[in-house]
């Protein structure tokens, strides 16, 4: 007796080890997520989210380091200095203001022609008037900005993605589970009653036997199932930013007409427009980019104007303390200005810059045309995989069924001595089988659809 007890023992042992989140334990603490609680908690705390997230705030403060390129620039410097040595201008003694007679005609003359202390104060400020390049520059700024505004919504788009599809696997593992619970209690109830039978003498011992090792054919799939739930678990906690030992209640459950209310109707939007596509709308941004490149490398034709002006003192004295007498040493100065700046010959270096910069975006217009077409390619799959999903589904839940009512009915016939042993293991087995290949049918509808809703861009609506 106890080693027909040794299958009960193992399914005892399997319901103590399962993750708490799958059997009933102090989820007191747990928090609940519906798939749309899921994916707004995903958008909110995912690492991938928050680093698009700091790359459209750098992108922000990017256009405000343009933008203040064209504002007046304003700088104050302040110095002392002390000449150990002070320099002198040379000269030779000929004819002029600084000739000496008692020295020959072109004798070296040097005179210092500054004091040993000095000291200055100036306020300089300038104003871009015009440049080319800095009013595209401004254009291309603000594009930036609006490809990194894109790129969040594209890991958006991502992370959405995953975590339905990670909290969708969940489910089908937790209900997979839940039917091997109850088609062990069966199994287990049959061994009772076979056994019973085997002691009275109206089976013989092979029925048993191959009872028993269906019993432990199944206690095995069921830990299969156990650690795949578990893993799938750890893997939707990932996605959505939750830390991995934490606990979590999934409120949704699985559709259970899911030809009808939960699968999207399968066709090709005719009026369909590739900038619900967020990569297509990426492209075009960096299109546009590569465009004002190319303006921009033009514009290096054009001359610069600026207007500057400097207001300042340059205070002077032998004796340091001096310097800082401030009213009969300190004397203003100013002085207001233009710089034009005109290129004319640079070695021919923007017209390079300028060829370079339109192929880049000849480059770019092929790659977002092969985009394109990749996208009509990538909608057509998915319709295709989506509709042998549906009808994969459809025909493996009606396998179950017919497996279901078969089972039942042998498992009759064989209480009441009109059905063989052999016919009842071959009907659980059948069972069992086609669970196994419903839910895998029914987890590929889930992920067809996903990725259908994906490739026409109404898997995250704006």
């Amino acid at each position: 007796m106890m080693r027909n007890s040794l299958p009960l023992l193992a399914a005892a042992l399997c319901l103590w080890v399962l993750p708490p989140r799958l059997f009933a334990q102090d989820t007191s603490n747990a928090r609940s997520f519906s798939l749309t609680q899921a994916v707004e908690f995903a958008l909110k705390n995912n690492v991938e989210v928050k680093n698009m997230q700091i790359d459209a705030a750098s992108a922000n403060a990017k256009v405000g380091e343009i933008r203040a390129i064209g504002l007046p620039q304003v700088s104050a410097q302040a110095q002392i200095i002390h000449n150990i040595e002070i320099q002198k201008v040379i000269l030779e003694n000929n004819e002029g203001p600084f000739f000496r007679p008692e020295l020959p005609v072109g004798a070296v003359l040097a005179f210092p022609f500054q004091l040993k202390n000095l000291g200055g104060v100036t306020l300089n400020a300038s104003q871009l008037l015009f440049d080319g390049s800095y009013f595209i520059g401004l254009k291309a700024a603000k594009t930036y900005k609006e490809l990194a505004q894109k790129g969040i919504a594209q890991s958006k788009t991502e992370v959405t993605a995953a975590v339905t599809k990670a909290y969708y696997s969940v489910l089908v593992n937790s209900d997979r589970l839940e039917l091997l619970n109850i088609n062990l209690g069966r199994l287990d109830t049959l061994l009772r009653e076979t056994r019973a039978m085997y002691e009275n003498g109206f089976v013989e011992k092979i029925d048993l036997d191959r009872l028993e090792v269906q019993l432990n054919n199944l206690n095995t799939e069921r830990q299969n199932v156990v650690r795949l739930a578990e893993l799938s678990s750890y893997l939707l906690k990932f996605q959505m930013g939750v830390p991995i030992n934490e606990e979590i209640i999934l409120t949704d459950g699985l559709p259970r007409n899911t030809t009808e209310d939960f699968i999207l109707p399968v066709r090709v939007a005719e009026d369909f427009n590739y900038n619900q596509r967020i990569e297509y709308s990426l492209f075009q941004t960096q299109k546009e980019l590569a465009g004002l490149n190319v303006r921009n490398s033009r514009a290096g034709y054009l001359p610069q104007l600026a207007a500057f002006g400097t207001f300042g003192y340059n205070p002077a004295a032998s004796q340091f303390s001096k310097l800082f007498d401030f009213k009969e040493r300190w004397f203003q100065y100013s002085l207001v200005g233009l710089q034009l700046n005109v290129p004319i010959f640079d070695g021919l270096q923007k017209y390079y810059k300028v060829q370079q910069s339109k192929l880049t975006l000849q480059k770019t217009e092929q790659s977002q045309e092969l985009l394109k077409n990749s996208i009509d390619l990538e909608i057509r799959q998915a319709a295709v995989t989506l509709t042998n999903a549906l009808e994969s589904l459809k025909s493996q839940q009606r396998n179950m069924d017919l497996a279901r009512e078969i089972e039942r009915v042998t498992r009759i016939k064989y209480q009441q001595g009109v059905g063989s042993n052999i016919e009842v293991i071959n009907a659980v087995s059948s069972y069992r089988e086609a669970q196994t290949n419903y839910y895998t049918a029914l987890y590929d509808a889930v992920i067809a659809r996903i990725d259908y809703r994906k490739a026409t861009g109404i898997l995250v609506q704006p």
